[in-house]
C-alpha cells in the first residue's frame, strides 16, 4: 500500500506546462462565458514530430494580455504558445461534453 506521505511527495513533481510553435489556423474568436468572463479562442497547426501529418490544437487566451495578442493573430502566422493543458466540461444537448484546450499564459509571433 502506498502511504499518504509518498503520494504528497510525488505531487511535488507534477507539472502542466507546454511550449508550442505552430501556424494559426483561421481567425481568433471572442466568446463570453455564462460567468461573464471573456476568452479568445483560436487554433494552431503543428507538425507531428517524426511522422507525417499535423495536429490541430485549440488554444484559449483568458488573461488580458494574451487576449489582446490573440486578437491580432492572423491565419497562417507563426506563433509561440506557452501554457497548460486543460479539459473543459459543459452540459450539451446529449449530456456532459468535454474537450481539451491549451490555456495560453504567453503568446508571441515567431
Amino acid at each position: 500500500m502506498i502511504s499518504a506521505s509518498k503520494i504528497e511527495a510525488a505531487s511535488d513533481y507534477s507539472r502542466n506546462e507546454t511550449l508550442l510553435h505552430g501556424r494559426v489556423s483561421g481567425e481568433p474568436t471572442v466568446k463570453e462565458m455564462p460567468s461573464g468572463d471573456t476568452v479568445v479562442e483560436f487554433r494552431i497547426v503543428v507538425r507531428r514530430d517524426g511522422r507525417n501529418g499535423v495536429n490541430t490544437l485549440d488554444i484559449a487566451a483568458w488573461s488580458g494580455p494574451s487576449r489582446r495578442t490573440a486578437l491580432t493573430l492572423r491565419d497562417g502566422e507563426w506563433v509561440e504558445v506557452i501554457g497548460a493543458i486543460h479539459r473543459r466540461f459543459w452540459q450539451g444537448a446529449q449530456g456532459l461534453a468535454s474537450r481539451w484546450q491549451v490555456e495560453a499564459s504567453e503568446l508571441r509571433r515567431i
